[in-house]
């Protein structure tokens, strides 16, 4: 069997006289290429095997066809490793041959042509609770987000009227609403990641990374759009809006999702410490999570004295005495009430850890935009509390329902400093069914049975 390669056979470039970059670059890896190459030699050769990638990429960025290109990359390589996709990128851009907006532009090309054949072997095992195992697990919340989205997409073919339309519409808005928490997702990535490997000169790809972000965002606030028309929507615009706003929003986060587990995370991995990861760790909570509560806390080895200055740490004071951060936690979760605050720009910042809840709440709603934590029927509600409290109209607005043979009160406050100034709304719900019960007088010391109203 003939195992050398004649890179002579390779697809030629096509390219504008215009496109000099490519141009430099092909004549640069002509320079280097020998006309024939050992097959072993090419597998088994890490700078060898990042000059036919970055052959391949530049041929995608002349026009080439990713299922071209991939086939070529399964003919000679099959695979490449995470850690030289990460490098390539790197290179080119280092290098002046592309621009970071150049292999933004290409990127999702790129991934096209080398889905499924990105080799993990080698790639570390993320302990649970580690903020990479958080990362995959709100990737696979986004997934299941995702694939009911699917479903609702491929009913619509099937939709006879406006009334139907609207049905489906609302469902989609719901799941949209869910899928927006990816901006934490993001955030977290941005703000906490990009960073340390910044520190450490891979600097292209998170650029690059962060403005795939942006588009998603924006795709996604385009989706949120679009599924807010009143007016009655057709079964044909309906489908119209799936194939060109929907979907692309969608996808656009599932190829993320790919990015990310195949290339980002392995190569992340691989080049930060244990103190570079609890550092992000510990810092995750000022974000925010992805429709995902961590269920167990990450500690590497020889953290357990930063821990117990965290909890023992200064005291937090107000004008009317101090605490310490345990303190004010417990004197909170004690409170007979839940309490939830929302910040003046509307995002959820806290909600208090009672032992018995009424309204279940988890660490996926910190910092999510309060609208995204109600159905899509009572937005407007929602909308009006906020409107009002801002404007000053208003300083509360009570509810009381009746829940699972309970009697909830829940009322909303206007958070204003001393100038009156708006800072917030605090959600505040109490059950009263034992308290509404209540006759008489007691003046004596009766606890009681434990749990009783």
């Amino acid at each position: 069997m003939n195992t050398s390669i004649n890179y002579s056979k390779i697809p030629p470039f096509h390219y504008s006289g215009t496109n000099s970059k490519i141009e430099t670059c092909k004549q640069s890896l002509k320079h280097k290429q020998k006309s024939t190459r050992n097959m072993s030699e090419l597998i088994n050769n890490s700078e060898k095997r990042k000059e036919l990638l970055k052959h391949m990429i530049l041929q995608i960025h002349a026009g080439e066809n990713p299922d071209m290109v991939r086939e070529q990359l399964i003919r000679l390589m099959s695979k490449i490793p995470y850690g030289e996709v990460v490098e390539v990128e790197q290179e080119l851009i280092s290098d002046g041959i592309l621009t970071d907006q150049e292999v933004l532009q290409f990127c999702d090309l790129h991934t096209e042509a080398l889905e499924g054949h990105i080799d993990q072997t080698g790639a570390q095992e993320i302990p649970a609770g580690h903020p990479v195992d958080v990362f995959q697990n709100e990737n696979r919340e986004l997934e299941k987000v995702i694939a009911v989205c699917n479903n609702i997409f491929a009913g619509l073919d099937q939709l006879e009227n406006s009334e139907q339309v609207a049905e489906k519409m609302l469902e989609l808005r719901h799941q949209f609403n869910q899928l927006m928490d990816v901006d934490k997702h993001y955030q977290r990535k941005e703000n906490l990641l990009f960073p340390y490997l910044e520190k450490i000169g891979v600097t292209g790809p998170p650029k690059v990374m962060w403005g795939k972000h942006d588009e998603v965002r924006n795709m996604l606030k385009g989706a949120i759009e679009a599924l807010s028309v009143d007016e009655n929507v057709t079964p044909e615009e309906a489908t119209a809006i799936r194939d060109m706003v929907l979907k692309p929003a969608t996808e656009g986060i599932a190829d993320m999702v790919m990015k990310e587990e195949e290339i980002l995370f392995p190569m992340s991995m691989d080049k930060l410490t244990d103190a570079d990861w609890f550092d992000i760790a510990k810092q995750t909570n000022e974000i925010g999570y992805c429709l995902y509560d961590p269920q167990e806390e990450w500690k590497p080895e020889g953290v357990d004295l930063l821990s117990q200055v965290k909890t023992e740490g200064p005291q937090i004071q107000l004008p009317s005495g101090s605490f310490t951060n345990e303190e004010l936690t417990a004197m909170l979760n004690t409170l007979p009430i839940d309490m939830t605050f929302v910040d003046k720009n509307d995002k959820v910042k806290y909600f208090s850890q009672g032992a018995e809840r009424i309204f279940q709440r988890n660490r996926a709603i910190l910092n999510r935009d309060v609208r995204m934590c109600h159905p899509p029927s009572s937005v407007h509600i929602v909308d009006q509390i906020v409107d009002d409290f801002k404007s000053g109209r208003q300083d509360s607005a009570p509810f009381w329902i009746q829940m699972k043979g309970m009697f909830i009160h829940i009322e909303y406050f206007a958070m204003r400093n001393e100038k009156g100034e708006y800072l917030g709304t605090l959600e505040v719900s109490q059950n009263l069914t034992g308290k509404r019960a209540l006759e008489g007088e007691q003046r004596i010391l009766s606890y009681g049975e434990k749990g009783e109203q």
